[in-house]
């Protein structure tokens, strides 16, 4: 897990921890099960018999396994040959291979300021207006995702670059279905809802929640989660947007009112287990533990899709744990907006099988294939999601397709030295008493300082 890079990458990686559990899937023939097989239609009319698309990206075993099954399907249909070739210096070596020249047809990017960089120094194709409009008609919150893919090209001048498959989820919370059918609370609607069950459950002589910053070098960046989900609550996306590429400096007081809305969550001492001392120190693979003690330590814990993999074994979730949208303030009409992270394909090297195959990545039935296998999510409207691996995916895809606004993950479009350096270690100053104003005036000036 690539932490200390990129907050993206665990989820990654995790999400290929999680697959385990359904490599009992295989290739299912053509014509079987909850796929869009007309998907293929287009393509076997294509003759692309002695081209090869070769395809490089971060996924391993057991995902690089699925991702050649979802090729070969292409592969029938056109008579193309698709080499698909997965590494954990993935980032590094797309750098060494098109700059050197010898770059593949298709890239992977877990972190679209990756794509952004190489885009910039004209080592990527301009993926084309058409696609770009097809993303904006077909995937739910469409202008934001071609937002995600558009960039400076060597000339200054914006262009859509990276195509979004495969998306994860961080606007989540975790609670116990039993605990909360207990104490007869119901799962809030709205950001008001959910900080007024936060004071009812205080009172109630019960801890609201479970917060951990800890994960060794990486401390503090769950906090940057809760910051970003927040912001994206309390101010419109361009004030995010400036917020990532810094026009809007850190300390910029709707900044700092997010900071200070987490802190109404994690620095109370009757609001949090452990007190709001325990934040920074207990480790985010633990925090979610509290879920499930007897009696539990907390009732709900916010974190992305991919923690249940730190569940106590033998968890089932939809029955000893679930989780509801982290929801969006009802007063300030701002939709429902998602946080998240995920996967872009870019061209590094243009060909006519090679614009087939990003045209294939469109089709529900390429997207159904990895719902069916799991750790895929995907704002495609097209889709069967009766596809998806179970009803919690599910319910997640419809998250995503419910969403009007979707914003990746600030940190790991940051700087490395500030979204995984002074955002990190200043949300850890911040929960141990140090002021909201304080921390984003250190933050903004170690940000000046590599300008």
């Amino acid at each position: 897990m690539k932490l200390t890079l990129s907050k993206s990458l665990l989820a990654v990686a995790v999400a290929a921890t999680m697959a385990t559990g359904a490599l009992a899937w295989e290739k299912p023939a053509e014509g079987s099960g909850p796929f869009s097989w007309d998907s293929l239609k287009a393509f076997k009319s294509m003759n692309l018999k002695g081209e090869t698309v070769v395809v490089s990206g971060p996924f391993l075993a057991p995902e690089d396994a699925l991702v050649r099954d979802i090729f070969s399907y292409f592969e029938k249909a056109t008579g193309a040959k698709v080499e698909y070739n997965g590494s954990d210096s993935f980032e590094q070596q797309i750098v060494i291979d098109t700059q050197a020249g010898s770059p593949p047809n298709i890239a992977a990017f877990p972190q679209p300021g990756l794509a952004a960089d190489l885009a910039s120094k004209g080592l990527l194709v301009p993926l084309g207006n058409d696609l770009a409009n097809w993303t904006k008609a077909n995937y739910s919150a469409g202008k934001s995702w071609v937002d995600l893919g558009t960039y400076a090209n060597k000339a200054g001048k914006k262009e859509y670059f990276a195509f979004a498959y495969k998306a994860d989820l961080k606007s989540l919370v975790w609670y116990s279905p039993d605990n909360f059918a207990d104490a007869g609370y119901k799962v809030p609607d709205t950001m008001e809802e959910l900080l007024s069950l936060t004071e009812t459950m205080s009172k109630d002589g019960n801890t609201p929640w479970c917060i951990g910053l800890g994960s060794g070098a990486a401390t503090g960046w769950p906090a940057t989660d809760w910051v970003e989900d927040i912001l994206l609550r309390t101010q419109s996306p361009d004030v995010y947007d400036g917020w990532v590429n810094n026009s809007i400096p850190f300390n910029d007081p709707r900044i700092v009112d997010a900071i200070e809305v987490f802190g109404k969550f994690a620095k109370n001492d009757k609001y949090v287990a452990g007190g709001a001392k325990a934040v920074g120190t207990t480790d985010f693979r633990d925090s979610p533990k509290g879920l499930f003690s007897v009696p539990a330590a907390c009732m709900m814990h916010h974190q992305a899709s991919f923690i249940p993999a730190f569940f106590p074994e033998g968890t089932v979730v939809g029955e000893d744990a679930d989780f509801f949208y982290f929801p969006s303030f009802a007063t300030k009409k701002l939709g429902n907006p998602v946080l998240g992270a995920g996967v872009l394909y870019g061209i590094t090297k243009d060909s006519k099988a090679t614009r087939a195959l990003m045209d294939y990545l469109t089709t529900p039935l390429a997207q159904e294939l990895w719902m069916n296998f799991g750790g895929f999510l995907t704002p495609h409207k097209g889709v069967n999601t009766a596809a998806y691996a179970s009803d919690a995916l599910r319910r997640q895809g419809d998250i995503l397709l419910n969403a009007t606004t979707f914003r990746f993950d600030a940190s790991d479009l940051m700087p490395g030295a500030i979204g995984a350096g002074s955002f990190w270690t200043g949300m850890v100053d911040y929960t141990s008493g140090e002021s909201a104003a304080s921390v984003a005036n250190k933050i903004q000036s170690s940000w000046d300082q590599i300008k």
